[in-house]
């Protein structure tokens, strides 16, 4: 992608948009951010913000006019909550990002979607983009993921150049999904299973990098369209040493009750039945997809990202957890939880 070029950023304001939209305008890059509101973090000189709705398609095609390359990182995250408040989102939504697309003759689209579309509950270990679709998604958004990763690869097949990323559990300063529930939680949080499972995870900046790389490459080589990709640190690690590192730094005990992963799954599901009963709208303390991420090994091979997008993260892990620390410290530790 040559400097100047307009980049859409949909979810400008989010976790990963926003790395997305800083690491564009530093750059040169043009970009217009489409979000629900404005947000200072990324008022600078060469970015637009637009406040709309993806879910309205007038508007998103407007938006997009003179775009050259759009990234789609909006969504509906979380595993509790009303379907069609997910398929709006992310259905709906990235339906009329492929239309809008279309419409202005966009040369690459790039979609941000999850592994989750693929996690089940059983251990996956290595395994690469040919692994299929869960049949049985225990929470909202991984099912309509999977149904908009099904939009886009519809789109590629008929001429659209577009591709879709597979980033991992995001992290980094800033973090306002991962980090916030584990420290939201910090006092009744238990451990699902032995706590050896492993997962792979991915560095916010380096999340970035990836999109970027993607919509360079897509625009070079239209070839490419129709690709699926993860995008990880490729240093799988143990999940709940994650957890204790993260509530540690917020001046936290590490977990110490633990609860077998069969157990967690039958609990997971007779509160998730006993709160749809009780039209209860809050979510539960367990979900069954919560428990599945929570207490199975899922790690990948990201070679494919590597092959075809150039994709290596720039940040390692020891770096990036160094970077992190001292952005938890600062926010949370210095609140006095204890």
């Amino acid at each position: 992608m040559k400097q100047g070029k307009l980049i859409i950023v949909t979810g400008g304001g989010g976790f990963l948009g926003s790395a997305i939209v800083r690491k564009l305008a530093e750059r040169g890059d043009r970009v217009r951010s489409v979000a629900r509101n404005f947000y200072p973090d990324i008022d600078l000189p060469n970015v637009e913000q637009v406040k709309g709705d993806i879910a309205d398609r007038e508007s998103l095609v407007d938006a997009c006019r003179g775009a050259d390359a759009v990234i789609h990182a909006a969504a509906r995250a979380g595993s509790w909550g009303d379907y069609r408040d997910y398929y709006r989102t992310n259905v709906t939504g990235t339906e009329n990002v492929i239309e809008a697309c279309r419409v202005n003759g966009v040369a690459a689209l790039v979609h941000t979607s999850t592994p989750s579309v693929v996690i089940d509950g059983r251990e996956i270990c290595g395994s690469d983009e040919s692994l299929p679709y869960s049949e049985r998604h225990h929470s909202h958004y991984p099912a309509t993921k999977a149904l908009a990763e099904m939009a886009v690869l519809e789109a590629a097949k008929r001429g659209l150049p577009a591709l879709i990323l597979r980033p991992h559990v995001i992290w980094g300063p800033g973090d306002n999904h991962l980090v916030p529930r584990i420290v939201a939680r910090a006092r009744r949080i238990v451990r699902i299973g032995d706590g050896t499972n492993m997962v792979d995870t991915i560095y916010v900046d380096n999340a970035a990098d990836a999109h970027i790389m993607a919509a360079d490459r897509l625009m070079k080589d239209p070839s490419l369209s129709g690709g699926i990709y993860y995008i990880c640190q490729n240093e799988p690690v143990k999940l709940w040493t994650l957890v204790n590192l993260i509530l540690t730094w917020a001046g936290f005990a590490p977990v110490k009750k633990s609860l077998p992963l069969r157990a967690a799954r039958a609990a997971a599901a007779v509160m998730e039945g006993a709160y749809r009963l009780l039209g209860i709208r809050e979510e539960p303390l367990l979900t069954r997809y919560v428990v599945d991420e929570l207490g199975t090994s899922h790690w990948f091979d990201v070679s494919a990202a590597t092959r075809d997008l150039g994709f290596r993260p720039a940040v390692s892990m020891q770096e990036g957890l160094l970077r992190t620390e001292e952005w938890v410290r600062r926010v949370y530790a210095q609140q006095n939880y204890n």
